[in-house]
């Protein structure tokens, strides 16, 4: 990681920064709220129940695609949360997996990260690793 300490990256971030990310946050935050009671609107005024059968259940399918994309949503809001109380803690620019500072670009992209690039990259190499395994055996079981 020579590339990543001469660019800065490993420096933690400024006030300046910081508070550029928490509005950053923010809004995601609120803009996801307003989508989820969005979602609820249209939902009650879906409720007349289709005439057709056909129609009826294109209807339940494409509320079920709703509920699904909120359920991430829900997941990213919550990782959202957990952020903006990491830095009240002032933890926030640090990888929960090995402490070292997540740099500002990273951040930037994904300002709810909790891990710093390496750190991810390795957990994603492991869930890729486990998930390869998990499919060798489902094929070795039938």
């Amino acid at each position: 990681m020579a590339t990543a300490a001469a660019d800065g990256e490993l420096k933690r971030l400024t006030k300046k920064q910081v508070a550029e990310l928490k509005t950053e946050l923010l809004a995601k935050r609120k803009a996801l709220i307003v989508q989820a009671r969005e979602t609820v609107a249209e939902t009650e005024e879906q409720e007349i129940r289709e005439p057709d059968e056909v129609d009826q259940a294109s209807s339940e399918y494409d509320q079920s695609f709703e509920y699904r994309m909120r359920d991430r949503e829900k997941y990213l809001l919550r990782k959202i949360d957990k952020a903006l109380q990491r830095l009240d803690e002032g933890e926030y620019d640090l990888c929960e997996s090995c402490g070292n500072p997540i740099g500002f670009k990273r951040l930037m992209a994904r300002p709810e990260a909790t891990m710093c690039i390496a750190c991810k990259e390795e957990q994603e190499r492991q869930e890729k690793q486990f998930q390869k395994k998990r499919a060798l055996r489902s094929t070795i079981e039938f």
